[in-house]
């Protein structure tokens, strides 16, 4: 019995044969090996198109962006793995992925759906990105709810690589209408907010991506695809200069035990 909804029995992405590997319609050792980077390359199985040189410029600018931020929870998690099992590098790779959920590298996925809905109302209301901003934004205080993209628990009052990825933007002519609401948003919150909130990096990469027709389905891949490099370089470290039972220890030491009322 089959469960779920299920699609034409193909796939669109590669085959190969004896003698051959074909990769979205492209001979993989004729054609793009050598040819086209890794970002090239990503894109391309991606989307089934060879980016432009904008959208190739800006996709290598936020991989490298979002890559590394010091010892996150995701590279402590990966290597109190490798710690454990030293030979079972996959193991703590994907010990470090699991942990990208909707507080930690997850939220450029919400940032994007946030701007596509913004972007929507502008265009059913007939209201400019500023109208909307503020709109949303006093929505969400109103209502209690988080602004996805804006807060960082370092980076204040702005986060450099945010701010960074806008000049950028600027500079080479692709900001568009998600990053005219990023900004809109961004001064809508200076105004509105009780507090400082700064506009993350997270904001700025779901932006440019879809300036730059990316397709919003995998935005979140961005992050975790990025992040995959930074866990590599941890566990190799890891493996020279172990840390992780390191962590460990201060965190035990870091946490007192207090027993519940129910256990008294």
């Amino acid at each position: 019995m089959m469960i779920g909804k299920a699609d034409a029995a193909v796939t669109s992405i590669s085959t190969a044969d004896a003698d051959s590997i074909t990769v979205r319609g492209r001979d993989l050792t004729s054609d793009l090996m050598g040819r086209v980077s890794f970002t090239e390359y990503f894109y391309l199985l991606v989307t089934s198109r060879e980016p432009t040189e904008n959208q190739r410029f800006f996709l290598d600018l936020l991989l490298v962006a979002i890559a590394e931020h010091g010892l996150v929870p995701t590279n402590q998690v990966a290597r109190m793995t490798h710690g454990a099992d030293p030979k079972f590098l996959q193991g703590a790779v994907a010990a470090g992925l699991l942990g990208c959920g909707s507080v930690i590298l997850g939220t450029t996925q919400l940032c994007g759906e946030y701007l596509i809905e913004a972007r929507e109302r502008c265009e059913r209301d007939g209201l400019s990105p500023r109208e909307i901003a503020m709109l949303s934004v006093r929505e969400a205080r109103g209502s209690g709810i988080r602004i996805p993209g804006f807060g960082h628990p370092v980076h204040k009052p702005k986060d450099p690589r945010a701010q960074r990825i806008l000049a950028l933007a600027d500079e080479r002519g692709v900001a568009s209408i998600h990053t005219e609401l990023a900004r809109a948003i961004e001064a809508s919150v200076e105004e509105i907010w009780p507090k400082p909130l700064p506009m993350n990096v997270s904001m700025m990469i779901a932006a440019v991506l879809l300036d730059l027709d990316f397709p919003t389905p995998v935005l979140k891949g961005i992050p975790i695809l990025a992040r995959t490099a930074s866990l590599l370089a941890h566990l190799a470290e890891e493996a020279e200069h172990p840390i992780g039972f390191l962590m460990t220890h201060h965190a035990e030491k870091a946490i007192s035990y207090e027993p519940s009322e129910a256990d008294r």
